[in-house]
């Protein structure tokens, strides 16, 4: 039998044992060590996921790491005993999107694990073996559930397409934030600067790479020419659009960037470009696994918590409170 959590609808979940469900064709059965809480699980449980984007009941978890215990068939045994790590998009690998590897972008529609397919709070799961990213025998499984939320920081820099000599500002120093904050500087970014919350993340944003930090509120010293906005609170997004430079870019990956804040006037009037970013490509995956596994990523000082899933309520309000002190928490589905 195996343990999981259950999320039966909007503010309803209870922790069930069911049983260990045998890998098919193509797929591996894992042995998960540990699952990451991300702003979207919370909107599982509160029922703030849009329609379509949600199937309940459904056990969350998209961000997680662990074992390979079981293979089917047409999967290599030597996958067997392996540490790894997991795409959550499961594209159809057939539409004209997927081919181009762009399978966040499926045409057939919207499949992804931890959403709409049983996901990784739990102590089993069952996922296609073309999903998993292999990692190195003595990888930190711990550190490695983030690469999840770093894969997608990858795809906001490719996104972003930095230069050399460009200055870029990184609105948001929560996890994400400050994941994106390190491929940036890995890019050669002449000067990355965070404009955070100010509560205690200072130290964390130098630490991990950025150049400069400055509190929300506080005037920004320059202009820059990328800005990557990580955060939904409406008041960082306020300077999203305002500290970019004639003919700057700016990269969308939260809510927060709402069409308040976007005026096709001053779009045009500037000549701003644009883009968001939802969820990761193969490609992006590819990079940030290269990166941790290489030693260039540093997700183990992003973690602050960590739960068995019998704390899991607790686990979602610890997350969501964005207390000062709280980074990545996760759910250990073996403690």
């Amino acid at each position: 039998m195996s343990a999981a959590i259950l999320v039966t609808g909007p503010g309803a979940h209870r922790l069930i044992s069911q049983p260990v469900v045998s890998p098919g064709p193509a797929e591996a059965l894992v042995r998960v060590h540990s699952n990451g809480i991300c702003r979207s699980d919370t909107d599982i449980l509160r029922g703030a996921r849009p329609d379509g984007y949600v199937r309940y009941p459904l056990t969350p978890g998209h961000e997680w790491s662990g074992t390979v215990e079981r293979v089917g068939s047409g999967v290599p045994e030597g996958l067997l005993g392996r540490k790894v790590v997991g795409e959550s998009a499961r594209g159809c690998q057939i539409c004209e999107r997927c081919h181009l590897g762009e399978s966040t972008l499926c045409e057939s529609g919207y499949e992804e694990t931890g959403f709409t397919q049983p996901g990784g709070m739990a102590e089993t799961l069952v996922i296609p073996a073309r999903h998993l990213h292999v990692l190195p025998d003595d990888a930190d499984l711990a550190a490695a559930a983030l690469l999840e939320p770093a894969a997608c920081a990858v795809a906001a820099v490719l996104k972003a397409r930095p230069l050399p000599l460009e200055s870029i500002a990184v609105l948001g120093d929560g996890v994400f934030g400050l994941l994106v904050v390190q491929f940036l500087v890995a890019t050669g970014a002449k000067r990355v600067t965070v404009v955070g919350s100010g509560a205690g993340r200072e130290g964390l944003a130098l630490a991990l790479g950025a150049h400069a930090y400055i509190a929300l509120g506080e005037p920004l010293p320059q202009e820059f020419d990328v800005a990557v906005h990580t955060v939904d609170a409406h008041t960082t997004s306020q300077q999203a659009v305002g500290t970019l430079r004639k003919g700057g870019r700016l990269i969308g990956t939260s809510t927060g960037l709402g069409p308040d804040l976007l005026d096709p006037a001053e779009l045009m009037k500037r000549q701003l470009n644009v883009q968001c970013v939802l969820g990761a490509t193969s490609a992006a995956w590819v990079r940030a696994v290269r990166a941790f596994t290489s030693g260039r990523l540093s997700t183990r000082p992003l973690i602050t918590h960590t739960f068995g899933l019998d704390a899991y309520q607790q686990a979602i309000q610890l997350s969501e409170s964005a207390a000062p002190g709280v980074g990545k928490v996760l759910l250990r589905p073996g403690a």
